[in-house]
């Protein structure tokens, strides 16, 4: 289930550092978030969708290892990102 192109497009204009930043930690975080997001949505739907779950617990480690990442690189973007995509730590 990846994101549609213009999503995606959407989320990098969002969180992008500079005009041409499509690939930083935060941009990443992003989209794994709201990839996580739609899959969440879908298991509530499919419950017993094994497969969509395993993908999820993948994706939020992936989302991990980048927002571990990020607060050892720069805090207070790692803080700002928390709040920005309404995540707890």
């Amino acid at each position: 289930m990846p994101l549609d192109k213009g999503t995606k497009e959407e989320i990098t204009k969002q969180f992008q550092l500079h005009e041409k930043d499509t690939g930083s930690a935060d941009v990443q975080i992003a989209i794994l978030s709201e990839r996580i997001n739609e899959i969440k949505e879908h298991l509530k739907i499919a419950p017993k969708d094994h497969s969509s779950r395993l993908a999820l617990l993948k994706l939020v480690g992936q989302r991990r290892k980048l927002l571990d990442y990020l607060n050892s690189t720069d805090t207070k973007r790692y803080q700002h990102l928390l709040v920005k995509l309404n995540l707890r730590k």
